[in-house]
């Protein structure tokens, strides 16, 4: 064996020679192992002794992509189209033998072997699209000649896996190998050289395309439709649109100039810089200061949840899921009843959409225990408090589980708002009681708010953030404060919102200009959905605010037709013309006068002031970083990823000077980071 730098070995089986990439933990295309792969093939190239190649890879995969650590950064090293032009130009073939993940910049390398085989667990993609991006390696290019280019376009635009099944049948791989790959790659690298089979380059073959720029016309303007509002906003999946027309429409080499061109835009855009801070965002998240990364953790074989409603319900889910017994408690039979049918249809109703079998509905089903009897969670490892946000009710809750949980079990409150300290003072071990803070819907929404208490002890936080990871969640740490990272930050925008339609903008205005900014829905539209009602009560409301009046006047949102819009049965809202009489009524007695309000103003004053609070809480020491909160607001509100998140946007586009100067005219208390930086 021959080492041709740190990461990249050669060597030969016989007339084979065998590359093998050793560059942990996921073979990235970094410039040592690009340096690596053009010594090896530039030594093949010169051995009249070699008949075929393959190229492998040690470790759990195959090359995973692009090492996006050198993402703007001055270039060193071999060129990625310089390895690629060594292996598609070898004298002898090349036999790219896939295992684990071949993504990106690694399945753009595959594409560019002569052949491919791969194991039976191996995954195919072009995820660039996830960072803003496009394969920018000759990927639109060559992928729509193998798999061809409707199928192409799906795979570069959402950047969806295909599997090795999929792959042999589409024919990205010529084989899947049984038993140990690097044997079986180079076995039919021994078959290929005795049967003298040719020398097959992706790039020269347009006979899988699926047809011409013509006739596939119609399929991009329908896949353009179908996806508009998923596309809504981002740059890149139209990107990826354009580059698949230019490998029907163009001679390889114009595509790939198109390529290049559209990759550029988009590595040098506001969108892409947002989207690739995203991704080290969320593995930042989760290294919490302060604590061993390696310590040992609570072990969590059963949970128990209390309160068996919406949240309650759709937190169960998540540990079901994922083969983790739930014990869950409820008051009143007729409530146990119905949560734990609302649990069965959501399973039902994934099984008949094909995600899992109705032998896994009973599976997961079989996992969950429902009880009336808070004594039941006495051996549980996890106990979920999720019942209504009154401190009084969550307290008495606590000082009994305080007698009936184990020693060691971890007390957690699904609070959305309330001092996880002062719950936790109502229990003798504070030091096992924390915040687990879940978003609607549960099952569903990846966001979870780890609220670390001030006696919280370091063990259980970093098992409470393992767990949220095992259920497919991405946690965030926060300290304890009035609504913690997220809703103290809503808090502010809904502020700003109530006030802007007493002075003159509609409900629909402020909805708008949010929605065109990249929101899902805006503050009115979330009103009407969660309902206008929750919290009020008929009993004490005195019509002191503008949502006293609507509930008092029968508003309440969706689930009566009836809020600041009108719905029909399908659910389509026009503005209500009772809602916005009731809120002009409502200024009028409170002295406010009107006046026309323009879109910048809606867009400062609803979104400056949630940046503010953000840096507050950096002030505070109630976030860890400011990347942080760009994960909860992206994760649990619907903050449009291509923006990065606030602190991102307030940094990289609308500009923190310029907000702490708004902030001031507006005379508000502005943060000193708002000047400083984060």
């Amino acid at each position: 064996m021959t080492a041709i730098n740190t990461v990249v070995d050669l060597r030969k089986d016989g007339d084979i020679a065998v590359v093998t990439i050793d560059s942990p933990p996921v073979n990235a295309l970094s410039a040592d192992v690009r340096d690596g792969l053009a010594g090896a093939f530039a030594a093949i190239a010169g051995d009249a002794a070699v008949k075929g190649v393959v190229l492998v890879c040690a470790g759990r995969t195959f090359i995973a992509g692009a090492d996006i650590s050198e993402f703007g950064k001055p270039p060193r090293g071999a060129s990625l189209h310089a390895v690629q032009d060594a292996m598609e130009g070898a004298p002898v073939p090349v036999i790219a033998a896939i295992h684990g993940t071949a993504l990106g910049g690694g399945l753009e390398v595959a594409l560019c072997a002569h052949y491919r085989v791969s194991d039976a667990k191996a995954k195919f993609g072009l995820p660039e699209v996830k960072l803003g991006l496009l394969p920018g390696a000759g990927g639109t290019q060559r992928l729509p000649r193998i798999v061809g280019a409707k199928k192409a376009v799906e795979m570069t635009t959402s950047g969806a896996q295909m599997n090795a099944r999929d792959a042999l049948a589409a024919g990205l791989v010529d084989e899947v190998v049984d038993g140990d790959l690097t044997t079986g790659a180079v076995a039919f690298a021994r078959k290929v050289v005795a049967e003298g089979r040719p020398l097959k380059k992706v790039r020269d073959d347009n006979s899988k395309l699926g047809g011409d720029a013509a006739s596939l016309a119609p399929m991009f303007a329908d896949f353009r439709k179908a996806n508009a509002r998923a596309f809504n906003g981002f740059e890149a999946p139209e990107a990826n649109i354009k580059c698949i027309e230019a490998a029907v429409a163009l001679p390889f080499e114009e595509g790939m100039r198109v390529e290049r061109s559209e990759f550029m835009k988009l590595m040098g855009g506001l969108q892409s810089a947002a989207q690739r801070h995203v991704f080290f965002a969320e593995r930042q998240a989760a290294k919490i200061d302060g604590l061993d990364p390696k310590a040992e953790l609570l072990p969590v074989r059963s949970v128990g949840i209390i309160g068996a409603g919406t949240m309650g319900g759709g937190i169960a889910m998540n540990f079901l899921s994922v083969g983790i017994p739930v014990t869950i408690v409820e008051t009143k039979q007729e409530a146990l009843d119905r949560g734990v049918a609302v649990i069965r249809r959501n399973y039902e109703n994934s099984a008949r959409k094909g995600r899992f079998s109705s032998e896994e509905v009973e599976a997961r089903m079989g996992r969950l225990t429902p009880t009336l009897a808070l004594e039941d969670l006495g051996q549980a490892d996890l106990i979920i408090e999720a019942v209504f946000e009154n401190m009084d009710i969550k307290k008495q809750i606590f000082g009994r589980l305080d007698a009936i949980a184990k020693p060691g079990a971890i007390l957690a409150s699904n609070t959305s708002y309330l001092n996880v300290d002062e719950i936790a003072a109502s229990t003798q071990r504070p030091e096992s009681v924390l915040g687990m803070h879940f978003f609607s819907p549960a099952n569903v929404m990846r966001l979870l708010e780890v609220v670390r208490g001030a006696k919280t002890a370091p063990q259980v936080l970093a098992t409470a953030m393992a767990i949220g990871k095992q259920i497919g969640k991405i946690g965030v740490v926060s300290g304890v404060c009035h609504g913690f990272i997220g809703n103290r930050m809503l808090g502010k925008r809904q502020e700003q919102a109530n006030k802007l339609i007493l002075e003159g903008a509609r409900p629909s205005d402020v909805d708008r200009v949010l929605t065109d900014f990249g929101f899902p829905m805006g503050p009115f539209q979330m009103a009407d959905l969660a309902g206008l009602d929750i919290g009020w009560s008929t009993e004490t409301s005195k019509g002191e605010t503008v949502r006293d009046r609507l509930c008092e006047a029968g508003l309440r949102g969706q689930k009566n037709s009836h809020g600041f819009y009108d719905y029909d049965e399908n659910r389509n809202r026009t503005p209500s013309p009772v809602a916005e009489k009731i809120i002009d009524d409502y200024a009028a007695e409170k002295g406010i006068n009107r006046r026309q309000i323009d879109d910048q103003e809606i867009l400062e004053r609803c979104l400056y002031p949630m940046v503010n609070e953000g840096a507050k809480i950096l002030d505070e020491g109630m976030a860890q970083r400011a990347s942080d909160i760009d994960i909860v607001w992206i994760n649990g509100y619907g903050w449009p990823v291509y923006r990065g998140g606030p602190m991102f946007w307030a940094e990289h586009d609308a500009g923190r000077e310029t907000i702490a100067a708004a902030l001031e005219r507006m005379g508000m208390d502005v943060s000193p980071r708002l000047k400083a930086g984060w």
